[in-house]
């Protein structure tokens, strides 16, 4: 490529940059209105080899499974890359055809299974490229109550509000449950709702045909989508927002203090009789004009220190209210450590660690505005525990237990006393000899990092 080709190239791009932004910035504070000027041009700002190839990295990052056809997210970006002209002719012309999503099972606390949709990597691309130019155009529009799925906001914000509401007096929560929202979600009615704030033709069908594009099950049988957006897509909770923002406006046009996440929302009312008739409009509103199907059965009017919401338990503590963890909440936390650290876990200590952190630190960041920190500091002594047996575990033969132990500054007799041991590892991983070599310092200098730290941050930061 030549140097004027290759200015020309740098000047499109920046052109196309500009334009995104341009048309951001060109919103109206009235629903659904929008400039003339970039009315028919947001699919041009979506196939730019920029926004692609930005899209392309954030799906990477992202990892997550292949699709049907395959690909993994690592090969994605030079696919974009090497295919962009065939890519971009067949999103501008309307050719593009998504495939059919991959559906797996993913378990639930409650033994039952969640169906999880993994379109392929190359759709998400094209996902998440459609996401980045339409979602700043339509999130400002959303109510100040929902939460989910929304820059600025999230769990905690959620929560926060919950308090609030609380605090207020209004002590009664009503926890409406929704069955299988995002499988159930309307097509027509969601590009009814889509359309009030995107007219570009093409972007609407583009979308419809990812909601249409169907399933192909765990047996390889092909199953049409006539409902729903899959749980996996990467446009499905704007999507889901788009749609549940009609209920977030039932709601304030009745005067309700209510919270959503997602499709998970609960409504703060004065007494319990006024939570009953709540819950049974609102149901009525839900299941009459959205279509979408109340559980009845996990649906329930009473105290939040009692009915949970996204997974915690509002408590009070010395005049102050708080969330915590629920049980099964602690309970699948421990559930992923204890897999995560099994005796026969191939891979090395560092690789061992690096897992570990990522779960400790995802869900110490959800749960940290709670009172967690008695249970963290018994989860980290008990991790240390299994860590150490997990050490033990490899070492495997006497000689190379003494010699490794040695090694960790054990004098030769603490360290036969170990290695010659006919205790099992997890006795020997209480012991102090043990504690002696594989200090707490030591696991930490090899990577893992402290429990207790994380949930001091996440409280001075929330």
């Amino acid at each position: 490529m030549t140097n004027a080709e290759n200015n020309r190239t740098v000047g499109r791009l920046q052109k196309d940059k500009l334009e995104a932004k341009g048309y951001v910035g060109a919103q109206s504070n009235r629903l659904g209105e929008q400039n003339d000027k970039y009315g028919e041009s947001l699919m041009s700002l979506v196939v730019s080899k920029e926004n692609l190839l930005v899209a392309a990295k954030k799906v990477r990052q992202n990892k997550g499974a292949p699709g049907v056809d395959g690909m993994t997210v690592q090969e994605v970006e030079a696919h974009i890359e090497k295919f962009y002209p065939h890519i971009r002719r067949k999103l501008l012309d309307g050719s593009y055809k998504p495939q059919s999503v991959k559906r797996v099972d993913i378990p639930k606390a409650n033994g039952g299974k969640r169906e999880l949709g993994i379109p392929v990597a190359r759709d998400r691309v094209v996902q998440q490229a459609i996401k980045q130019i339409i979602e700043p155009i339509i999130d400002p529009n959303f109510s100040p109550h929902s939460h989910g799925f929304r820059k600025g906001k999230s769990n905690h914000s959620a929560l926060k509000q919950s308090v609030k509401y609380y605090e207020e007096g209004y002590p009664v929560v009503v926890d409406c449950d929704l069955k299988r929202c995002f499988d159930t979600l309307n097509h027509d009615k969601l590009m009814y709702y889509l359309e009030q704030y995107i007219q570009d033709k093409l972007i609407l069908r583009i979308i419809r045909k990812f909601l249409r594009s169907g399933v192909t099950d765990l047996s390889g049988e092909f199953v049409e989508s006539e409902t729903g957006a899959p749980q996996g897509g990467v446009i499905s909770p704007l999507l889901c927002n788009v749609y549940l923002h009609e209920l977030d406006k039932e709601m304030e046009k009745r005067g309700h203090r209510f919270v959503r996440f997602a499709d998970d929302f609960v409504i703060f009312v004065k007494s319990k009789r006024a939570g009953e008739r709540v819950l049974n409009s609102i149901t009525r509103f839900i299941e009459k004009d959205l279509k979408l199907t109340v559980n009845q059965d996990k649906s329930e009017v009473g105290s939040p220190f009692r009915l949970k919401f996204l997974g915690c338990l509002m408590m009070k503590v010395n005049g102050v209210c708080r969330f915590r963890p629920t049980k099964a909440a602690k309970k699948k936390f421990i559930g992923k450590l204890r897999r995560l650290t099994k005796r026969n876990r191939p891979g090395t200590f560092k690789e061992i660690s690096k897992d570990i952190n990522e779960v400790t630190r995802g869900w110490i960041n959800y749960f940290g505005l709670g009172f967690i920190k008695t249970f963290v500091r018994e989860v980290e002594q008990w991790l240390h525990h299994r860590i150490r047996q997990l050490v033990l575990k490899r070492w495997k033969k006497i000689r190379t237990k003494i010699n490794r132990l040695e090694r960790l500054g054990l004098d030769i007799d603490s360290a036969k006393r170990i290695g010659f041991s006919r205790k099992k590892y997890w006795r020997l991983s209480k012991t102090p000899e043990v504690h002696r070599a594989l200090t707490t310092k030591r696991l930490y200098q090899w990577g893992l990092v402290s429990l207790n730290q994380l949930a001091e941050s996440a409280y001075l930061r929330y």
